[in-house]
């Protein structure tokens, strides 16, 4: 059975950090691409930031780069996303999801790519 699961949301203030978790297991973690992504009340999802998890390779949404970091624990077949310097507008619901299909890269579109989703984490960032 697959399963995607995220932990770790919670409230801040404005400059704090955060650690959202997602485990991941049901398929073979080691070939896919695993993503965060977040949808704030009113907003359409966006992507946030991808681990291709064979390699390690990253990417990251203009909007958080310099800020959140995305990792991994492939003997946990886990994915991290460490976020600092939180600002009111990171307020949302984070998702984790994956996908197996990276022949156009570990992007975090289209979303429709991805197969597997979490049921979402939420996080509160006041000012």
């Amino acid at each position: 059975q697959v399963q995607v699961v995220e932990s770790g949301g919670g409230s801040v203030q404005a400059g704090g950090s955060l650690r959202l978790s997602c485990a991941a297991s049901g398929f073979t973690y080691s070939r896919h691409c695993m993503g965060w992504f977040r949808q704030a009340p009113g907003k359409e999802r966006e992507g946030v930031a991808t681990i291709y998890t064979g390699l390690g390779i990253t990417y990251y949404a203009g909007s958080v780069k310099d800020r959140f970091t995305i990792s991994q624990d492939n003997a946990k077949n886990t994915v991290y996303l460490q976020m600092n310097s939180l600002k009111p507008e990171d307020t949302a619901m984070y998702y984790c999801a994956a996908k197996s299909r990276i022949g156009g890269g570990c992007y975090t579109w289209p979303q429709t790519d991805f197969d597997y989703w979490g049921q979402g984490t939420q996080v509160t960032v006041s000012s």
